[in-house]
């Protein structure tokens, strides 16, 4: 392996030094969460079970392997920026959600047991965005 500068490998390759991700807003930190989801829109993701039924505890340490929440963890940006973990509460803390948004994002009671990314995507955008998933869906519809 031959060590060369930025400058010499520019030549042979188009190199991009990357920033740290230090900020994004909510928004913006809820808009890259859907952009993830929308990425793969088939992948069946994992609904929690009952979260508004679960003691605060409960909920706040409930997940789902392969759940919606998974997919914002598996990503390095996000994580960069302080998702600690696929939880219900790291997710309703670092996205800043209510209990009711996070639960119409992430309940089985929407769904059943799984859920394609593409319609978690669409929860997450209208939740938060206050659009609602029909305005999503009439959108779709005329586009």
């Amino acid at each position: 392996m031959k060590h060369q500068t930025i400058d010499q490998l520019q030549a042979v390759a188009r190199i991009e030094l990357s920033a740290p991700h230090s900020e994004m807003t909510r928004q913006q930190r809820i808009a890259r969460w859907a952009e993830l989801l929308e990425r793969t829109p088939e992948r069946c993701l994992g609904a929690l079970t009952g979260t508004e039924h679960l003691h605060p505890e409960a909920r706040a340490m409930a997940r789902c392997e392969g759940s919606a929440i998974t997919v914002a963890f598996e990503d390095p940006i996000l994580r960069e920026l302080g998702l600690k973990d696929d939880t219900y509460g790291e997710a309703k803390r670092f996205f800043e959600l209510s209990d009711w948004q996070l639960h119409d994002i992430v309940c089985d009671c929407h769904v059943g047991a799984t859920m394609k990314a593409r319609w978690a995507g669409a929860r997450v955008r209208g939740t938060v965005g206050g659009a609602g998933f029909f305005a999503w869906l009439w959108q779709r519809i005329m586009h």
